[in-house]
């Protein structure tokens, strides 16, 4: 890499950009290779190309001043049960020695904002129990744990299901708390998208 070395990397320097199905051959491959690397799943081409080609506007890349790959995060958006609008980050990653840099809050942040532009009522993941670093992200974005699904990765762990309502009125509606809060002084969640510095 040309430029300061890693641990030395400016915020300034890093690039974020939409993914483009014109830069396939340049990225995919780095994708594919760094997902591989730091997630559980094990994906196919064509997981990839299902995102991409449909949802290329909801994945963001972070590049080095080299245009390097060196974070990813690959999201999509469409109609859930129910009727709402939910978007859904599938997957994230940034490569390690690039860690701590914010570059992970970053690209969710890109990923959360689109999707709310595109009128999202809610924003959906996965992620392993044992992923404390990836919970603690999401949690101060303002996702809530929704769900414990056990055994729900192929290699055998389990996983929590994070929820973001980013509409009034979804939470209560999603959770059935409508009711439960009809005579009472306290507030359902509504939404829980709220700005870290």
């Amino acid at each position: 890499m040309s430029g300061p070395a890693n641990s030395e990397l400016a915020e300034s320097e890093i690039q974020y950009v939409q993914y483009q199905s014109e830069k396939e051959t340049t990225y995919l491959p780095a994708i594919r290779q760094m997902i591989s690397k730091d997630l559980s799943e094990p994906y196919s081409i064509y997981v990839y190309r299902y995102f991409l080609y449909q949802w290329g506007d909801l994945c963001f890349m972070a590049l080095n001043p080299a245009d390097a790959l060196i974070g990813v995060i690959i999201s999509k958006l469409e109609p859930h049960r129910g009727g709402s609008l939910r978007g859904y980050i599938a997957m994230l990653a940034v490569k390690e020695e690039y860690r701590g840099k914010g570059i992970a809050t970053k690209l969710v942040r890109m990923a959360i904002d689109t999707m709310i532009e595109k009128d999202a009522d809610e924003i959906a993941l996965e992620t392993e129990v044992t992923n404390t670093a990836a919970m603690k992200l999401y949690e101060r974005l303002g996702f809530l744990r929704s769900k414990r699904l056990h055994r729900y990765y192929l290699n055998g762990n389990t996983a929590f299901r994070f929820l973001l309502y980013v509409k009034e009125g979804v939470a209560t509606a999603a959770m059935g708390y409508d009711d439960a809060y009809e005579n009472s002084d306290q507030q359902p969640p509504t939404s829980a998208y709220t700005e870290v510095s």
